[in-house]
Order: C-alpha cells, then sequence, then structure tokens
C-alpha cells in the first residue's frame, strides 16, 4: 500500500467519526426532550375541591363535650354549629358528634390534620360528610342544648296522683298476682316459710242499704 492509499483511508475514518450514528445506532443515548414532553402528557388529573362543610367526629373522651369542642376547634376557624349524640333517657354522650365551619377550605384542613389525633388516651375518627348525605334533621334544637328528662319527676306524678275505683282495683289484683307468685317459687324451691297475709287484699263488699217504704 503506498502513501497515497494511507492518506485516503485516514481521512475515510475520520470521516465516519465525525458524521452522527446512523438510524438504528446508538439507542442507549435517547433526546431528553421527547421524554419530558410524554410526562408532562401523563399528568394526573386535579382532584375535585371539597364542599363538605360538616365533619363526623368519633371516639369522643369523657369531658370533651360541646363548649369544649368549639373551643378546641375554633383555632382552625370559625364554628358554625356543634353537635354531640347523647343518650334521650340518660344525657350521656354517645362518644361521637358532628362539627359544622363556615369554611369548606378550614374542614378539609381538620379533617386531614385531626384524623387519628391522641386527646385524653383517646384516637379521634374525623372523617368529611359530603352535603347530600347530611340529615335534614341533624341541626334540629342545637341551639337550645340537650335537657335531659326528669323520669323520676314523672314518675313521682304518675304515682301521687289520686286513683279511680278501678285503677285502684287494678293495682290490687296486680299485687296479689304477683304475691302468688312469690308464693309458689318458695314453696317449689323446698322453703318451709310462710308468707304473711296481705293488708288490705280482701276488700269488703259494698253494703246494700234498704228503705224502709212507707
Amino acid at each position: 500500500m503506498g502513501l497515497r492509499d494511507k492518506k485516503r483511508n485516514q481521512r475515510r475514518v475520520l470521516s465516519r467519526r465525525s458524521v452522527g450514528p446512523k438510524t438504528g445506532e446508538g439507542k442507549d443515548f435517547l433526546p431528553l426532550e421527547g421524554k419530558e414532553q410524554r410526562i408532562r402528557e401523563k399528568k394526573q388529573p386535579e382532584e375535585p375541591e371539597s364542599t363538605a362543610t360538616v365533619l363526623y367526629i368519633g371516639h369522643i373522651p369523657h369531658g370533651f363535650y360541646e363548649d369544649q369542642m368549639q373551643g378546641f376547634f375554633q383555632q382552625f376557624g370559625a364554628v358554625k354549629r356543634v353537635r354531640v349524640a347523647r343518650n334521650r333517657k340518660t344525657g350521656k354522650s354517645k362518644h361521637y358528634g358532628f362539627i359544622e365551619f363556615e369554611n369548606p377550605e378550614v374542614a378539609k384542613i381538620v379533617a386531614d390534620e385531626m384524623n387519628n389525633y391522641l386527646l385524653f388516651e383517646h384516637t379521634l375518627q374525623i372523617a368529611p360528610v359530603p352535603p347530600e348525605k347530611v340529615h335534614a334533621k341533624l341541626w334540629k334544637g342545637v341551639r337550645k342544648g340537650f335537657i335531659p328528662i326528669d323520669r323520676v319527676a314523672i314518675e313521682r306524678k304518675r304515682l301521687s296522683k289520686d286513683k279511680t275505683v278501678e285503677e285502684h282495683k287494678k293495682m290490687l289484683e296486680g299485687i296479689v298476682k304477683r304475691d302468688e307468685k312469690r308464693r309458689k317459687r318458695i314453696k317449689a324451691a323446698g322453703i318451709d316459710y310462710e308468707c304473711p297475709a296481705l293488708i288490705g287484699s280482701v276488700q269488703p263488699s259494698a253494703k246494700k242499704i234498704k228503705f224502709d217504704e212507707d
């Protein structure tokens, strides 16, 4: 090979190196512009804004009632109404309730931040209630506060009222009937005991007054 041929070969090698890779070559080095464009196209749709202003609160500890909840949650925003579920007879808390905020954004923040919050050894369970699932009578009478029914006073009034002759007779029949059942249970148990007779269980019959005919 002559000097000219060597120079010719060197020129060919240099020209091949300066030219970019052909189609199908250099697959390990992909351009970044197309990848960024695909990532932009695959963006997730934005979540719809929450419009719920009512929150359900579960696992409410003892002593954390309407006034305490009102003062505690006011640090997040304006509280509109608070309701703690209570027993109708005793007035004791059922350890769950509802709270309503004026701003739905505040309600969302409280639901996100205060859920599973440890309070007086109780883990609060807080969840938003959609507007369509809020019961129509949820806030009925909430402004008046809970007034427990005095069952003792009602029963005292019922027992103290004057009874008619028929009501008194019916009461005596019930007393005698329960006494007979008691005697039978004592006898079935093999206990030798004679129960004293009930005073007033036998009512004297009404006397008929005859008038002399003139």
